[in-house]
């Protein structure tokens, strides 16, 4: 099961960096209030400035106040927010030269963010609103800037400078939030798009497990009833004869149906179990419970006493499925490797074998459900699906790399502790539609 990771909606990434930008804008005005009043030596109201800065932080720290307490932000809040800075910058102009301040562009500034952080109706009802501020300075007029004291040379230089640093904060400001806000929404459109196929894994495996539960209940009474005849067929016939080793396949292969049934429908649960305390070396050698004696497998770890907090029996057979599928990829006279390293919070299981290796399209394909290298009648094709299904369900991986004539090799990786609040519990009907299904199998089950 998946870890529930936490992806943010659009409008709270806008807000936040909003509120970023706001906070540079207020210490740009206070700079700029300061150099004009004490360094250049204009005489600007800096009470009522003064007051409109205040007011603009003041606003600021109730948005963050505001995104502090809310898990969803509307796109109403941020298109206020917006207008309040207009409003706020109309002020400001109106102390200080009104359009003919050089600062003016920044105006722009809240029509670019608002084309990229809000739709269409609230960009132009935004565009419509800055239109009426400016056109307020028309009829009610505005201070002019307080420089006719100064040369016309002095005058023209402090409006060019003005109009050069306006144009550079504005297209900093704009560039700065653009570039940002674009590169975190393309994070969430990447955490997205993870979270979307992590779910189609899910619904896959969702659907395996329904097929299972059926499987299991349709083919209960046929087997059953297979098993019966080739029972009382076999206490008829001569022992050691042809036709009584057929009754026998029969009687294995009504074995192996059912075997086949209960892997595909344990396997599909086989992270929910219990999570419990154990060591890397008690979990490799519960893995190895089962498996063949050829070929060998050889076991390294660099740390063998590393505590984990896992679903021990679910972790173990996936890591037994692998490592018996790279046992029927070696030769008997070569052994599968097994390397295991501790880092970082998490467990790497490397499972390498000697085999003849895949094709990059064969491998493309591992994983897939019912697909499957082996020959025939030797493999279901489920057992890298739900091996991969487990450690993804807690919070691992699973990478499968291959060459061809230079093996295989699959890397596990596991965090040392899983949180069973994380643990994402498979879909309630259909665990208790394979439950019923069990125990209907179990009530039909023959003595084979």
């Amino acid at each position: 099961m998946t870890h529930s990771r936490f992806i943010p909606e659009r409008n709270l990434l806008n807000l936040s960096w909003l509120i970023k930008l706001r906070w540079a804008s207020v210490v740009g005005q206070l700079v700029t209030l300061v150099t004009v009043k004490i360094f250049i030596g204009v005489d600007i109201p800096v009470p009522e400035l003064s007051f409109l800065i205040g007011l603009a932080a003041v606003s600021n720290v109730y948005c963050q106040f505001f995104l502090s307490k809310k898990n969803t932000i509307e796109e109403w809040h941020l298109a206020m927010v917006m207008t309040l800075d207009t409003l706020l910058l109309t002020g400001l102009l109106y102390f200080t030269g009104g359009p003919f301040n050089p600062f003016w562009f920044l105006y722009l500034v809240n029509i670019a963010l608002a084309a990229v952080a809000l739709r269409a109706t609230w960009t132009w009802m935004l565009v419509g609103f800055a239109l009426l501020c400016i056109g307020l300075f028309l009829f009610i007029g505005y201070r002019p800037l307080p420089i006719a004291h100064f040369p016309f040379e002095t005058q023209a230089l402090i409006l060019q400078r003005g109009v050069w640093v306006a144009f550079g904060v504005a297209s900093t400001f704009i560039v700065h939030f653009l570039l940002r806000v674009t590169k975190v929404l393309a994070t969430r459109d990447e955490e997205l798009s993870l979270a979307q196929e992590v779910a189609r894994k899910q619904d896959r495996l969702a659907s395996l497990a329904t097929m299972a539960a059926g499987a299991a209940h349709e083919l209960a009474t046929p087997l059953g009833t297979i098993a019966v005849i080739a029972n009382e067929i076999e206490r008829t016939l001569e022992p050691k004869t042809a036709l009584a080793d057929d009754v026998n396949i029969i009687r294995n292969q009504v074995a192996r149906c059912r075997v086949i049934l209960d892997q595909m429908a344990g396997g599909t649960r086989s992270g929910d179990q219990a999570i419990e305390k154990i060591t890397v070396c008690e979990l490799i050698s519960e893995a190895m419970t089962g498996v063949r004696e050829r070929p060998r497998v050889m076991v390294s770890a660099d740390n063998p006493q590393q505590e984990l907090l896992i679903p021990p029996r679910g972790v173990a057979q996936a890591l037994r499925g692998f490592i018996t599928n790279a046992q029927d990829a070696t030769s008997d006279s070569t052994p599968v490797n097994i390397e295991i390293n501790s880092a970082q919070g998490e467990v790497t299981v490397e499972i390498i074998d000697s085999g003849r290796g895949m094709e990059k399209d064969v491998l493309a394909r591992v994983g897939e459900p019912f697909f499957s290298t082996k020959a025939p009648g030797s493999g279901m094709g489920l057992g890298v699906f739900l091996g991969r299904a487990v450690f993804e369900r807690l919070g691992g991986a699973v990478k499968i790399t291959s060459e061809t004539g230079e093996g295989t090799r699959v890397r596990v990786t596991l965090p040392h502790k899983i949180d069973p609040q994380a643990i994402q519990i498979v879909n309630y009907e259909q665990t208790n539609f394979m439950d019923k299904s069990k125990k209907t199998s179990e009530n039909h089950q023959p003595l084979i």
